[in-house]
C-alpha cells in the first residue's frame, strides 16, 4: 500500500470517529478512537511513539512523542482545541524532520466539520 493509500484510509477513519463522537471531547479520547479504526482496518500503527532528537551525534530524548505513526510513513498530530495555530503547524513539521517522514495529517476534533479541522502537511 502506498502512502496516499494510508493516507485516505486514516482521513475515512478520522471523518467516523468524528461523525461518531462529535466536537467537544478530550485530544486522548480521540487517539483512542482513531487508533481503534486504523488497527481494525489492519495498518501498523505506532501510539505515542518517542521520537529522539539527534544533537551532535548524539541521541537525546527530549520527550517529543508522536500522537499516531501510521505504517511508518504518514505522521499524525491531533488535536482538540478552539482553533489550530502557527505552533501545531511548527510541531508537525518537526516531528516530520526528526521522523523523516514525508506526509503529516494535522486534525483538530474540536470542529463542528471536520473538513475544517484537517490539514495535510508535506515536508
Amino acid at each position: 500500500m502506498n502512502r496516499e493509500e494510508v493516507f485516505k484510509r486514516i482521513l475515512d477513519a478520522a471523518f467516523r470517529v468524528h461523525t461518531e463522537l462529535g466536537a467537544g471531547l478530550l485530544e486522548s479520547a480521540y487517539e483512542e478512537c482513531l487508533y481503534y479504526e486504523l488497527k481494525l482496518l489492519g495498518l501498523h500503527v505506532d501510539r505515542q511513539k518517542a521520537l529522539p532528537v539527534m544533537y551532535k551525534e548524539v541521541k537525546l530524548d527530549a520527550g517529543y512523542r508522536i500522537d499516531l505513526l501510521v505504517e511508518n510513513c504518514v505522521v499524525i498530530e491531533l488535536k482538540a482545541v478552539e482553533s489550530l495555530n502557527d505552533v501545531h503547524f511548527a510541531q508537525i513539521l518537526t516531528y516530520l524532520k526528526l521522523s523523516k517522514c514525508k506526509l503529516g495529517l494535522l486534525v483538530n476534533f474540536n470542529v463542528r466539520h471536520l473538513k475544517d479541522g484537517i490539514k495535510r502537511i508535506v515536508f
